[in-house]
């Protein structure tokens, strides 16, 4: 956990982000039980006012549960439903750990930082 001093954990906020003129969030906080609804609202908000290849950046996420997985699969799932790839920026740590002790790592697109996320998405010329 990221400490700001105070001892709390950092306030959870999802902002608009794109990535290589890909649209997308950066998560900030824990996402766990009491923030999975917040974070699947803002993504359901932001996936449905884009399009193309859609990006979740979770660099600055501290904590991350069972129920946060669920909203990013569900995420995939209806970005899927219109042949939209999900991008999730998650480096090596706890958090990547999450993905892969579920199994799920070969379902997502998995990228280590923001620029190997914008070197996958950027126009081949």
């Amino acid at each position: 956990m990221r400490d700001d001093g105070s001892g709390r954990p950092p306030q959870f906020r999802v902002e608009a982000r794109p990535v290589a003129g890909a649209p997308g969030v950066i998560v900030r906080g824990e996402v766990d039980l009491g923030t999975a609804a917040q974070l699947s609202t803002a993504l359901d908000d932001a996936i449905r006012e884009t399009a193309g290849a859609f990006v979740v950046d979770l660099t600055r996420v501290d904590f991350l549960d069972s129920s946060g997985v669920s909203v990013l699969v569900r995420a995939r799932a209806v970005l899927a439903r219109d042949d939209r790839a999900l991008a999730v920026i998650a480096p090596p740590g706890p958090v990547r750990r999450i993905f892969e002790v579920a199994g799920i790592a070969d379902l997502l697109v998995l990228y280590d930082s923001r620029d190997a996320a914008a070197a996958a998405l950027r126009p081949v010329r």
